[in-house]
């Protein structure tokens, strides 16, 4: 069997692990993931801090860097075993994309480096550190890596994430060639694609790209964090009203991946997405890709009837563009 064989690279990528962002504001960003969203800090080294919500394995989930602009650095997802790894490897450098090996950040060793086509930064990686507690954050519940926090409305772990691109459909096809991720839906405008939701393990979506409208490249539309009850997206917008966080849209539930979504700005200018639940589980291995047209736009991006501004929400990424025609590589 090929290495370039659908079926031989099924399952190759385990899941997302990590995402770096940027942020001019470190204190305010900090005050709302540690204080509001009850993130623990595990580490800090230079200008960053390193962030995991209590039922993340981890060592961190979440790197905050202070910079002169919100944005994305990387992000990174582990794959099921060493042997994949090397074979995702040799599946990218087969397909002539640039990359190169680093030693990797704290609690993660060795690290595959590549951009996606359109300019977002990922890292593949296999060597994690598993976070250990301390006594006084020991769970009782076995499974759960530390104690759910008495601080904040506490977030249980990192979800997933979606790109801005210039273009879906290349994006698209660069997960699943060399990374074995499976399209679960898509939206199209006549022959277009202009978003695309992808998955490698049983989530509705880990990854989704939609259409950069501005025209520019490599830029970030939202990280996701998983709450695990809907009630505590409306909780959390009670709580985003008083402490002066703009609520961009929600809460609701997604026609698309069946999640319910809260969206906030993060006080750096990043958009959060609150998940309230897993949204649809896909349990068949021989799903097929559902398409979206125009035609039931309303039903993919709000079931409950919420309007997504056109103004932010189609428009507005991370680092944010003002030049429909500039490109952010």
């Amino acid at each position: 069997m090929s290495d370039l064989d659908p079926e031989f690279r099924r399952h190759e990528i385990a899941h997302l692990a990590r995402v770096e962002l940027h942020t001019p504001d470190p204190d305010g960003t900090l005050w709302f993931f540690k204080d509001l969203l009850g993130m623990y800090e595990t580490y800090r080294e230079g200008q960053s801090v390193y962030l995991r919500g209590y039922e993340d394995p981890y060592q961190w989930s979440l790197k905050v860097t202070e910079a002169a602009q919100p944005r994305m650095d990387h992000f990174a997802m582990r794959t099921a075993s060493p042997d994949a790894l090397e074979r995702r490897v040799k599946a990218i450098r087969d397909g002539n994309v640039e990359g190169r090996w680093h030693d990797g950040d704290y609690g993660y060793g060795k690290t595959y480096q590549f951009d996606t086509p359109d300019g977002h930064r990922m890292n593949l990686l296999w060597e994690v550190e598993k976070y250990q507690a301390p006594p006084e954050l020991k769970s009782k519940i076995l499974t759960r890596p530390s104690k759910k926090p008495l601080q904040g409305l506490p977030i249980k772990r990192i979800d997933h994430l979606n790109l801005l691109a210039s273009e879906v459909t290349p994006t698209k096809k660069s997960f699943e060639r060399y990374l074995g991720m499976q399209t679960r839906e898509r939206v199209v405008d006549g022959e277009v694609e202009i978003g695309a939701w992808l998955s490698s393990n049983i989530l509705g979506h880990e990854i989704a790209i939609m259409h950069d409208a501005r025209g520019a490249r490599g830029r970030l539309h939202h990280v996701a964090f998983y709450y695990g009850v809907q009630q505590h997206t409306v909780d959390a917008a009670e709580m985003f009203r008083d402490y002066d966080i703009k609520i961009e849209a929600g809460p609701d539930r997604h026609g698309i991946t069946q999640g319910a979504f809260l969206y906030v700005f993060e006080p750096g200018g990043n958009r959060i997405e609150l998940f309230g639940d897993p949204g649809i589980l896909e349990l068949e291995p021989d799903f097929e890709t559902r398409t979206w047209t125009m035609a039931d736009i309303d039903t993919a991006t709000a079931i409950g009837g919420t309007n997504l501004p056109q103004e932010t929400y189609f428009t507005y990424g991370t680092p944010p563009v003002d030049d429909p025609e500039a490109e952010t590589a």
